[in-house]
């Protein structure tokens, strides 16, 4: 262009582990803790976060530059695999964690869940969900119609990653292995 070769951007992919008190979004005008900060001068590419987690929520969150990826792991017909641990405030009876499995009615209508089941080894108020469909806060808005609090959400894999190796608050870039793994799903 104009006499001088155009190269394109390569294409990045970085994983974090989000901490707690951060939010989803390149700017915020309330100046609060965003995600970007936690992964700036990571590359001289710009990257942007793959879908979001609420500002409570910890765990996987995977940025990339690559705009086909986003949308095909944003595009709920892929139905990209996440699974989150919960902690609630007390612990979750057995026939609460059947409605969940049956899917419980949300505003938007019926929330399902692929799988739902108590952490082995561990007090019933810490739960295993896997969705693979969810709007804003799904996960959470499930237990709240259930009448328990979520004390605690942790995405701990997404699209076949996680976050084994991740200390909270760090990142690292996925190897290409994983990203071809990702454009499979």
């Amino acid at each position: 262009f104009n006499n001088e070769q155009v190269k394109s951007e390569k294409k990045r992919y970085l994983l974090l582990n989000k901490p707690k008190g951060y939010i989803c979004t390149s700017e915020d005008p309330k100046n609060r803790k965003t995600v970007m900060e936690l992964v700036a001068g990571t590359c001289k590419e710009r990257l942007r976060p793959v879908g979001r987690l609420h500002r409570q929520t910890t765990g996987l969150l995977l940025f990339t530059n690559d705009e086909e990826l986003v949308k095909k792991l944003t595009n709920p017909k892929h139905s990209v695999k996440k699974i989150y641990h919960v902690l609630l405030d007390k612990n979750l009876k057995s026939l609460d964690l059947k409605k969940i499995i049956e899917g419980v009615i949300l505003e938007e209508g019926t929330a399902y869940v692929e799988k739902a089941t108590y952490i082995k080894n561990a007090p019933k108020r810490e739960v295993g969900i896997e969705i693979h469909k969810g709007k804003n806060s799904t996960v959470r808005r499930i237990f709240k119609n259930l009448g328990y609090n979520v004390l605690r959400l942790d995405r701990v894999y997404f699209a076949g990653l996680t976050k084994k190796d991740i200390p909270r608050g760090r990142h690292r870039f996925i190897s290409e292995q994983e990203v071809a793994m990702l454009k499979m799903v």
